[in-house]
């Protein structure tokens, strides 16, 4: 699923947040004791009367003539509180399908604010944000220099209209500032989707609708309306929760590169004395023993957390789903009774009839079903910005996910499963795709990363045995974006239980190690080493616990991880041997859609959908053997761990992939070619050709990798010569071998093959690199390829073929760039415009 970390825009007056300075140090001297002089404030009695509807949390909210109140003691003056916004009912038409905004639960906002006093009685509202850490408040330390250096903006001013000397406390109006601009939501921000950019409030047509008290919580209906630049509006429900932020922030646990969790990253200026450093918390639920079974957890013994992870089903759920997406959730006790807790997490539907529990309060944690035609899940979670501390989530869930996994299902299992050879699965298949789903979405909610390596850890051969696969699952980790077994044959016999993802050795094991309660260890820099000796141990263990990022793999960071040991959608250790297990299946399966997916009375659409979504397993397959070459494989190791961070794909590997390419998609794939659908859908072939010319200029492009890694890794590597030579016997195999090319996407191929190898050539015609020589020999050996080819034919349609590249190419290799002297200059401007430019810039580049 959707990896659902993109940052949302801020909440309230939809301003970015700024620098700002540690929690302890900016609380310090924010709360005043004194009371506030009464020039300009009435007598309390007279601004909140008895008239006034009165509800409690850590401040008390007035409601009187349609005004609201916030009454705000001095001792939460100076103390964190996250504000979250919902939305609680989408407008009408309007949604944000690429940014999955629009639909009920999804947030929009979130932001850290403060309430102090300021002079001229009255109260600022700060926004907080928590990039900087410095501890060390010592003579040596930076604690006192940071806090100079990050002063928090004030995001709203409020009078005092009164203060309750009993209570110690101040009243505040806030009725415009939560119907006004101020708290809009993101959508005022520009956001260029359809020109539906609303960045103005409608007063007059936005209005609190209630607000709720909750002891660690407060939540704020709000209708608003919205207006953009046509002048059109939209309105929406909004719900606002303003959370109060632990008293005592829970220990953080620092990241590491090897173990995938979601984390929090900070400027770390207290660790080292001579640099800033970056340090990430992990994103994790705070899990400790019951009062009193301290002892039993230190002993080894299971015991049941002081307050378990709880998260509810939306009550709009379809029922008959109910009982899989709570299956979903509780499959993760398992994993947490590796970290020591029994009864850690678990999936309830949410209570009938009772008015006092509420979706959006944030004490809640829970699954939304949304009525969608996006096909995905996302499991996004609000964490305290201090320590990493999960707080709550809010699991989003779209109707149309079950149209995915149903095709997935069909296109990878249905060759060996024949519950998938249905035009709809029944509900108890779907009910177990779905609980797969929910797992995996759970445990992002638990801090997971995907874990894109898991599945190459596992033996191909492995994945075919029935016992072994039945017993161990595919892939050991649910996190990874390995579906269902598509290297399993029909003669495997392998039941679902061998077919269906499940949380792995590596899920636990990552749970144990960010659950672990660990008393012994004050902070979080003091249990590192024990930490990272863990983890050491636990890699050397074994291969399933190897963690293969998503993205860069030393920094955690975009770009995508290029390790091919860490692809989406793939299974097994050998991509080749997996991928063509796999096409093996797609063979058998092509002939079947038809009658596996038309209905009586409906057209050929759903035939059309898979057979797309078959072209598109094929294509994945394709890339995952392509990646092997030029690849390297990355491994983010301490110095206590042997071997290489960066290590080559083996030579060997490199050509079985090279030789996959040549079979499976430069010789054409005539096992696709479906006329009989084609006459009465929009499927067609062209997905083919097109992944072909990707696939050439790709390989083009890895000759230079590969030609860098000869001289960065000599030995054991693919030199960009042999690959050039592998390509010309491959794509021209025919006149290598002497036969006539007569196949039409053959020569198509050989056709794009060459426009590409020109373009090369011209673009790096000035470069008298080691690229440009191996290049201009291999172009030159095409050439004679070719001209020997056309001489020895007869046929007049193919002699033209030939005739026509040889002179294309060996019109690049001629090609000679022309300065042009530019006379206010006196200099070379650069190259002119030529045939040869125009033509490739119009059908190569």
């Amino acid at each position: 699923m959707t990896d659902w970390r993109k940052p949302f825009l801020p909440l309230l007056a939809g301003i970015t947040l700024f620098a700002c300075m540690p929690a302890a140090n900016a609380q310090k001297d924010s709360t005043q004791k004194t009371i506030p002089s009464a020039a300009g404030m009435k007598p309390y009695k007279q601004v909140i009367t008895d008239s006034a509807r009165t509800r409690s949390s850590f401040f008390k909210i007035h409601t009187l003539k349609e005004r609201f109140y916030f009454e705000i003691p001095d001792t939460m003056l100076g103390k964190d509180l996250l504000a979250v916004t919902r939305i609680d009912k989408g407008a009408y038409g309007f949604v944000m399908p690429f940014v999955q905004l629009g639909y009920s639960g999804d947030e929009c906002g979130r932001m850290v604010i403060r309430f102090e006093k300021i002079p001229g009685d009255k109260l600022a509202l700060r926004s907080v944000k928590f990039t900087n850490l410095a501890d060390d408040s010592s003579s040596n330390g930076l604690a006192r220099s940071l806090a100079n250096n990050q002063t928090q903006a004030i995001e709203a001013v409020f009078p005092v209209k009164a203060y309750n000397p009993e209570d110690h406390s101040s009243v505040i109006d806030v009725t415009d500032f939560l119907t006004g601009k101020s708290m809009t939501t993101a959508l005022i921000t520009p956001i260029p989707l359809f020109g539906n950019i609303f960045d103005f409030t409608v007063p007059d047509r936005s209005f609190v609708s209630d607000i709720m008290a909750f002891p660690e919580n407060i939540e704020v209906m709000t209708t608003k309306t919205l207006l953009n630049k046509a002048n059109t509006t939209i309105t929406m429900e909004l719900n606002t929760s303003f959370i109060r932020l632990p008293q005592i922030p829970m220990k953080p646990r620092l990241a590491d590169l090897r173990v995938g969790y979601f984390s929090n990253e900070y400027m770390d200026f207290s660790s080292d004395p001579v640099a800033v450093r970056r340090a990430r918390y992990i994103q994790r639920w705070r899990l400790e023993p019951k009062p009193g079974e301290e002892e039993r957890y230190n002993r080894g013994e299971l015991v049941e957390p002081k307050k378990p992870i709880v998260i509810y089903i939306d009550p709009a759920t379809p029922e008959k789903w109910v009982p899989f997406l709570i299956a979903g959730v509780n499959d993760w006790q398992a994993a947490f009774e590796k970290a020591g807790f029994k009864n850690a997490i678990i999936g309830k539907e949410a209570p009938a009839g009772d008015s006092s529990w509420s979706l959006y309060d944030a004490r809640h944690s829970v699954i939304v079903y949304k009525p969608s035609a996006i096909q995905n899940a996302s499991g996004p979670n609000v964490n305290d910005p201090r320590t990493g501390e999960i707080l709550e989530t809010h699991i989003n869930w779209y109707h149309s996910v079950q149209s995915l996994i149903r095709k997935w299902y069909v296109i990878q299992a249905g060759a060996i499963d024949p519950g998938a050879q249905q035009p709809e699965l029944d509900d108890e298949l779907m009910g177990q795709l779905i609980r797969f789903v929910s797992s995996h979405e759970v445990g992002h909610t638990l801090g997971l990363k995907h874990n894109f390596g898991s599945s190459s850890t596992v033996p191909v051969e492995k994945l075919r045995n029935k016992a072994w696969v039945e017993a161990n699952g595919h892939t050991p980790s649910i996190m990874d974006y390995a579906r269902f077994n598509y290297v399993a044959q029909p003669e495997d016999s392998i039941s679902r239980q061998g077919i269906f993802p499940r949380i792995g050795e590596y899920d636990k094991w990552a749970i144990e190690w960010g659950y672990k309660w660990l008393p012994r260890f004050p902070t979080a820099e003091s249990e590192k080493s024990f930490m990272n000796k863990w983890v050491v141990e636990q890699l050397a263990a074994g291969s399933k616990y190897f963690y293969g990022s998503q993205l860069e793999p030393l920094t955690d960071e975009y770009p995508f991880n290029t390790d091919p040991r860490s692809q989406s959608e793939d299974l097994g250790d050998d991509v080749v041997l997996a991928s063509g297990y796999g096409l093996k299946n797609l063979k058998r399966i092509r002939p079947q859609l038809m009658a596996w997916a038309v209905k009586p009375g409906e057209n050929y659409d759903g035939a059309a959908t898979l057979y797309n979504e078959l072209v598109n397993q094929y294509s994945r397959f394709i890339v995952h053997v392509f990646r092997s070459i030029g690849g390297v494989y990355i491994t983010p190791k301490t110095a206590e761990q042997a071997g290489p961070v960066f290590e080559l794909v083996p030579r060997n590997k490199q050509k079985k992939a090279m030789a996959f390419l040549q079979q499976e998609l430069f010789a054409t794939p005539v096992w696709l070619m479906d006329t009989e659908l084609y006459q009465v859908s929009n499927a067609g072939f062209a997905a083919v050709p097109k992944l072909q010319n990707e696939a050439l200029g790709a390989l083009l492009d890895q000759a230079k990798v590969l030609l860098a890694q000869e001289r960065e890794f000599p030995g054991n590597n693919y030199p960009a010569a042999e690959l050039l030579e592998d390509l010309r016997k491959g794509i021209f195999s025919e006149l290598v071998a002497g036969k006539p090319v007569t196949d039409v996407v053959r020569r198509d191929l050989q056709n794009m093959y060459v426009k590409k190898l020109a373009a090369v050539l011209v673009s790096n015609s000035t470069d008298l690199s080691q690229f440009r020589t191996v290049l201009t020999t291999h172009a030159r050996l095409l050439a004679r390829t070719l001209s020997a080819a056309a001489v020895s034919t007869t046929q007049p349609l193919l002699k033209a073929h030939l005739s026509g590249l040889q002179a294309h190419l060996e019109a690049a290799l001629n090609y000679k760039p022309v300065l042009v002297i530019n006379p206010a200059a006196g200099k070379p401007a650069g190259t002119t415009s030529s045939f040869f430019d125009d033509l490739f810039r119009q059908e190569c580049w």
